[in-house]
Formats: structure tokens, C-alpha cells, sequence
């Protein structure tokens, strides 16, 4: 997964030089062009580490005035709350569905292309857990950013770090995730079609299918855990009352 992972050097690289301060705060970074050239890789490339800085506060992408680098580095803000994974998945798919039928109309030829060399990315097999859920991470954080709102794109950001923070939220996605690839690969591909097609509605209902269908995946996923940890206690009991028989 080199590949995937040259986006992230990409954007170290760059924090590196704010930090020295070859970009100070609040000056405009170099163009695409000029960055891939500096740095080697494609202006994807580029584009992709400034998506992953813009998510963490490092710089602002201004549409059709540039980067630049934030004048102050973003600040945590507090304690997550204490969410579940179901809580988490409804209001991602309240504010994911609504970003995505924002971003169809003004979304980039830029920002397809990132989102179709991703879809390539989750095809690949023998994906670990962590890579399928850093390229899953860029994928809705590239649509966030489309969106051109900067309050949704926080948004997005703070549920991405429950989903990636909270032990009982990864353990829950985990049991689910692995096990999906087919359908989640199909659920993307037809957001993306969405966006491609500039159709708010087309892309607001293939987000919302995607996480409906997430949602049941971990209903059933439960089910089967409490029927296993039931039948586990069951188990356990039975050898104890037996037990107590035999003393008897």
C-alpha cells in the first residue's frame, strides 16, 4: 500500500516546512503544479495531502483563490462524548447525505478524480482494517470538502474521530466492515455516479442507502453477539447447576 500511504508522507513533508516556516501562517501555498513537482508525485497526490491538512486544520482551501496555510494550527476542543456506533452511523448519515447533495453541483473534476482513484484503492484485496478505513476516511472527508461549507466539513471531521477514537465505535465497525467489501465498493461507486452526474438527489439517496445498509449490518452483527454471549452464559450455568447436582 505504498501508494495509498504517499498522500500521508506528502502531507508530513508539508506540515514540516509550515513548521519551519518556509509557508508562514496565512500565506498561500504553491500551486499543484509546482508542489508535484517539488515533492514528485502527481498533483492527485497533492491534492489529497491538502484535503487530509484542510481536515485537521492546518490549511484553508479557498475555491478559486488557493490554499493557505491557517493562521493558527487547530486546537482539540474537548473530550469526546460517549457515543454508540448506531449514534454515531444516524447523524452521519444526516450530515454525509446532506454534504454530498451539496457537493454534486460545484464538486471538481479534482476532487472526482481523488474519489475515483479511491474507489480503486478499496478494490484492491488483502486490505488491512487500517488501510480500508484511512482510504474510507479520504473518501468522505474529499466529499466534505467539496461542499465548500466549512461548518459541515468540521462536522464530518469530529464524527470521523469517534468512528476512529472510540474503542466500542471501532470494535462495533470492525465486526461489520470486514466482511463487507462487495457492497460498501458497490455503495461508493453509486455516490460517486451521483456527484460524476451533478444530480443533488441522486447522491444524497446513495449516501443514505450506504449507511442504511450499515446500520442493519450492525443490528444483525449485535444480534448474533448477544445470541453467542446467551449461549455462552447458558453454557456456563448449566455446567454449575450440574455441578451442584453431582454434590448433591
Amino acid at each position: 500500500m505504498a501508494d495509498r500511504r504517499l498522500f500521508q508522507n506528502v502531507a508530513d513533508q508539508i506540515v514540516a516546512l509550515i513548521d519551519q516556516g518556509a509557508f508562514p501562517p496565512g500565506s498561500r501555498l504553491p500551486g499543484e503544479r509546482e508542489l508535484s513537482e517539488r515533492f514528485g508525485v502527481s498533483r492527485v497526490t497533492i491534492r489529497e495531502a491538502e484535503i487530509a491538512l484542510q481536515a485537521t486544520g492546518r490549511i484553508r482551501i479557498k475555491t478559486g483563490s488557493g490554499v493557505y496555510v491557517s493562521e493558527t494550527a487547530a486546537q482539540d476542543t474537548g473530550q469526546l462524548p460517549a457515543v454508540s456506533a448506531f449514534e454515531l452511523t444516524e447523524a452521519r448519515l444526516l450530515f454525509e447525505s446532506e454534504a454530498a447533495a451539496l457537493a454534486a453541483p460545484i464538486i471538481s473534476e479534482g476532487d472526482l478524480a481523488i474519489l475515483r482513484d479511491l474507489l480503486n484503492q478499496m478494490a484492491q484485496d488483502n486490505l488491512e482494517d487500517d488501510e480500508v478505513t484511512a482510504i474510507d476516511r479520504l473518501f468522505h472527508l474529499t466529499i466534505a470538502a467539496a461542499s465548500g461549507n466549512k461548518a459541515i466539513i468540521h462536522v464530518i471531521e469530529t464524527l470521523w474521530r469517534l468512528r476512529t477514537e472510540i474503542a466500542e465505535v471501532r470494535t462495533t465497525h470492525a465486526s461489520v466492515c470486514h466482511h463487507d467489501g462487495s457492497a460498501r465498493q458497490a455503495e461508493h461507486a453509486a455516490i460517486v455516479d451521483g456527484l460524476a452526474r451533478r444530480d443533488p438527489q441522486a447522491a444524497r439517496i446513495a449516501m443514505r442507502q450506504h449507511f442504511n445498509r450499515l446500520l442493519e449490518a450492525m443490528l444483525d452483527a449485535t444480534e448474533e453477539r448477544e445470541i453467542e454471549e446467551t449461549k455462552h452464559r447458558a453454557a456456563a450455568s448449566r455446567a454449575r447447576f450440574r455441578m451442584s447436582a453431582q454434590l448433591g
